[in-house]
């Protein structure tokens, strides 16, 4: 058994759905392990993680609609503003979808569905820089 764990850096250019798939698939082909376990662990508590579609835009879109509606951005309905307007939403949005993730390895690949993709999730407005930290596990 054998483990190795990455650093990954991604600049979220707005809030929304940016997908990271491609660059989390890269690392797993420069690493030895065949057959494991990937975890992903978000470093923030603005912004999340969330295996989606990633065929239909629409799909990002009415997730987007639906969390902006079950956390508004409106100052009278929270405590909690030290850093704007959209902090208490952002970490509302955080704490509906997830801060972790696990994946199964196999022949060296991410055993997603046809139509699954991994997201990080930025609930800020302003571009941000995110970490996630890449945990995997196999041999």
């Amino acid at each position: 058994m054998r483990q190795t764990r990455h650093l990954l850096t991604v600049l979220a250019a707005a809030q929304g759905m940016h997908e990271i798939t491609p660059e989390v698939a890269a690392w797993i082909a420069h690493e030895d392990i065949c057959d494991g376990l990937l975890t992903l662990f978000i470093r923030h508590t603005s912004a999340s993680l969330l295996i989606q579609e990633n065929a239909d835009p629409d799909v990002q879109y009415d997730l987007q609609a639906w969390l902006d509606a079950a956390a508004p951005q409106r100052a009278e309905l929270y405590r909690h503003s030290a850093e704007g307007l959209d902090d208490m939403p952002a970490h509302i949005k955080s704490a509906l979808t997830q801060s972790h993730l696990s994946v199964p390895i196999g022949e060296g690949k991410l055993m997603l569905g046809t139509w699954q993709g991994i997201y990080l999730l930025e609930h800020r407005r302003r571009p941000r820089e995110r970490q996630v930290v890449l945990h995997l596990l196999g041999e």
